[in-house]
């Protein structure tokens, strides 16, 4: 009968097999998540555990939920933890970031911590632009959550799970939030929504470090310092530092002698190792020439009338243009090659084609469609300047996608028309009109910038500017300028002959590293040949 009894006991046991392993699991996550573990015993093992063991023997090591952060590529997303540690090395899938935290109080109930996802590869920090769903509400898998502003765009994050929105961790409007860093809550229960109204995600805790406290600020050894100061001071006498040209000063000695424009330079300190501090700006202005020195900025400031002026925050899309700006032109070695091609044939062309799709119910195809056909089908014939350099090796494209430079109110976007050099006018010219359309808007998703090549930038037709000289768009090598047509007068075969045509000026930017000048010349050669002769292009 006891052994009867002891299968009976098991035997109910094993029914609640699937809540033990999933209860199993996300202890053991909490555990090994925490640095500051106590060791597992024997006992602490699955297999101890399968032996009826607490449930809460090893929950009882951590109590904090442990936030996931999702890094996004092109093809798969690596699910890696907030510390940048890989996970079972297991690859997901999927639009947001999430994990299921277990709680060892009885108070808060099961629940995941949403992340700011990592929607591009430049994207490090984001901003929450809009929030669909309110505390509270239902949610359930593809319904949008919010809107997250990125370095490129403003991208809808989905959900993934059925549940309840317990917690807007970030507000609507919030700014600059690291990716990984909860923005939400999500309970599977409808019943469990108030346990979080006080809720702080242990990760955001985590993330804020308590502020050092700042080191004490020499102006203490000012107060030593004034009282032990001599009748007979040196200090307003000038001279030179005994440090050389690097002059020590305290902070408020530089405030004190910003104020009243007295060169440092000129004071000798009394502080220790020569350090000028509050008393020598003092004795320095008592003493000499305080009449002349004092405060003669001031005095004419008054005169000058007050700016007005307005601050505007930097943007997502500022910031990150500002930045590869900056990065491209301080490590690419910039040259430039400016051609001018005649347009006249181009232009008729454009008006027979033109013909045709207004007779058919098509949308006209402009000069800029000419353009990025034009130079995607130079890049195939010269595919040296459709390469990008790296530290190892410089990779030369197969696909010719192109940038083509779109400017808004919010700034400048670049999508990309991919393979270009095997779609048709109607079809490019059908494509660059949307992705304009989304880059107003600011519906630009990842797919619609990322996997650019060469990069296209027009602002003759739009501005009527002569020629100018683009910056490479990094990680390319080369991008194109295009300035506005014009006509000029052409000398004839004849000394008194001359004829008339609309030339375009051109400018291409090249990588040096990548593209020399030489090979930089042959693809604007190409690239002529084909504006020139346009039918060329529809072979």
């Amino acid at each position: 009968m006891a052994y009867a009894s002891r299968i009976i006991n098991h035997s109910k046991k094993l029914k609640d097999v699937s809540t033990l392993l999933r209860r199993e699991h996300a202890a053991t996550v909490r555990y090994f998540s925490n640095t500051n573990r106590a060791p597992l015993s024997r006992e602490d093992t699955f297999s101890a555990r399968l032996g009826f063991s607490p449930v809460e023997r090893i929950s009882k090591y951590s109590t904090d939920t442990v936030p996931v952060a999702i890094s996004f590529s092109s093809t798969k997303t690596k699910l890696n933890s907030t510390m940048g540690r890989p996970r079972h090395g297991k690859e997901f899938s999927c639009s947001m970031q999430s994990v299921r935290g277990f709680s060892s109080g009885s108070d808060l109930p099961p629940h995941q911590e949403i992340g700011m996802p990592s929607l591009s590869p430049t994207m490090t920090e984001g901003n929450i632009a809009r929030w669909l769903k309110k505390e509270g509400d239902k949610v359930a898998p593809g319904e949008v959550l919010c809107e997250v502003e990125t370095d490129k765009a403003t991208v809808e994050m989905e959900c993934m799970e059925d549940g309840y929105l317990a917690k807007i961790v970030k507000a609507e409007g919030s700014k600059e939030i690291q990716v990984g860093e909860v923005i939400a809550i999500t309970v599977e229960d409808e019943e469990d929504i108030g346990k979080f109204k006080d809720y702080t995600p242990s990760s955001t805790a985590d993330a804020t470090p308590p502020k050092a406290e700042p080191a004490p600020p020499p102006p203490k050894e000012e107060k030593v310092e004034q009282p032990s100061s001599s009748p007979e001071p040196k200090t307003s006498k000038p001279s030179t530092p005994p440090t050389g040209d690097r002059v020590f000063a305290s902070p408020l000695a530089r405030k004190l002698a910003e104020d009243n424009n007295v060169p440092l330079s000129r004071i000798k300190g009394t502080g220790p190792e020569g350090r000028i501090v509050k008393a020598d700006i003092e004795d320095y202005l008592a003493s000499s020439g305080k009449e002349a020195t004092a405060k003669p900025s001031k005095s004419t400031d008054s005169k000058v009338p007050a700016l007005d002026y307005v601050d505007i925050p930097h943007s997502q899309i500022r910031k990150v243009t500002a930045s590869r700006l900056a990065f491209s032109k301080q490590t690419i070695p910039h040259y430039y090659l400016t051609v001018d091609a005649c347009v006249d044939k181009l232009m008729g062309l454009r008006s027979q084609l033109n013909s045709f799709q207004e007779a058919s119910g098509g949308k006209r195809i402009s000069v800029n469609d000419l353009v990025v056909k034009a130079a995607a089908l130079a890049l195939r014939k010269v595919p040296q300047c459709n390469s990008s350099w790296t530290e190892d090796y410089i990779r030369q494209f197969k696909n010719v996608n192109i940038n083509v430079a779109v400017q808004t109110e919010n700034g400048l976007y670049v999508p990309v028309v991919k393979d270009a050099d095997k779609k048709g006018l109607s079809t490019i010219g059908e494509e660059v009109r949307s992705l304009a359309q989304k880059a107003k808007e600011n519906t630009l998703k990842p797919e619609d910038y990322e996997g650019g090549t060469f990069t296209v930038s027009n602002l003759g037709g739009p501005f009527g500017i002569k020629q100018f000289c683009a910056v490479v768009n990094p990680p390319q090598a080369a991008i194109l300028a295009v300035g506005s047509a014009e006509k000029r007068v052409v000398p004839g075969n004849g000394p008194d002959q001359f004829n008339f045509g609309s030339y375009m000026p051109v400018t291409l930017s090249c990588d040096h590293r990548v593209v020399d000048g030489a090979i930089g010349a042959e693809w604007l050669k190409a690239f002529k040949g084909y504006i020139e002769n346009p039918e060329s292009m529809l072979l």
